[in-house]
């Protein structure tokens, strides 16, 4: 590989389903692990790594609004729920040996540190993983909308979404065998196609900042490590192609 990395600061955006075990459901301490190993890999390459992740393995919060329940309240469960998935992955990476903090948009002392943008850059300049809970802190906003926020606030180079395929494709490639993978697309066709890739209120964000979204497949062992050194891994999207 080239000895110069591409990115050299990122924001690593997880479904809270990374961590779920067969059943699709709760926190599989071997998942943890695996992550833990990936995030590890990558920051001995000299990356600065913030990561934000999501509660889908914990809460899904459409299920309680079927019933009938506020929206405020299940994005507030929604928030807490990223906030064992964060607690999770911490103690996977300090078992391998990684300096992490953890910092909530929601007060909670005892567990986490609140949130503050200097304070998340100084920590990643003394070389430890910061892991961004909690959401935006506020309902009606996901934790795609968070992750863009967030990698904006503290001045990434990339937001990278690991998920469980190797792309952006025009339909469900679990589905569909027949689904043509993008290699690139621009921000207005991630949203005017529905690509699904992110909800658009994250995709405007970053397009208004030009901040680009890399999407990798987070099981690949090298797919990570190669996007950061530049290699055409994934999907970029980005203003233009």
């Amino acid at each position: 590989m080239d000895d110069e990395l591409k990115y050299s600061r990122i924001l690593l955006k997880l479904s809270g389903e990374a961590l779920a075990g067969k059943e699709g459901f709760g926190i599989d301490p071997e998942k943890a692990e695996d992550i833990a190993m990936r995030v590890h890999d990558i920051h001995q390459l000299g990356v600065d790594v913030a990561i934000v992740i999501g509660a889908g393995n914990l809460w899904r919060g459409k299920l309680g609004l079927d019933r009938g329940m506020d929206r405020a309240t299940a994005d507030y469960m929604g928030m807490l729920a990223t906030m064992m998935n964060a607690l999770a992955l911490m103690d996977a990476m300090e078992r391998m040996g990684l300096f992490t903090r953890v910092q909530s948009a929601v007060e909670m002392h005892a567990v986490a540190e609140p949130y503050i943008r200097r304070r998340a850059i100084r920590h990643m300049e003394k070389g430890r993983i910061v892991i961004l809970g909690g959401g935006t802190g506020n309902p009606y906003f996901s934790t795609d909308t968070a992750a863009a926020l967030r990698a904006m606030e503290i001045g990434a180079d990339v937001l990278i979404k690991a998920t469980k395929v190797d792309g952006i494709y025009d339909s469900d490639p679990m589905e569909n065998p027949n689904a043509k993978r993008f290699d690139k697309v621009t921000y207005m066709e991630a949203i005017n196609k529905r690509l699904k890739v992110m909800d658009s209120t994250a995709i405007s964000l970053c397009m208004d900042n030009h901040l680009p979204i890399l999407v990798v497949n987070l099981w690949d062992s090298e797919s990570l490590s190669k996007a950061l050194y530049g290699y055409p891994v994934g999907t970029l999207v980005s203003d233009r192609i």
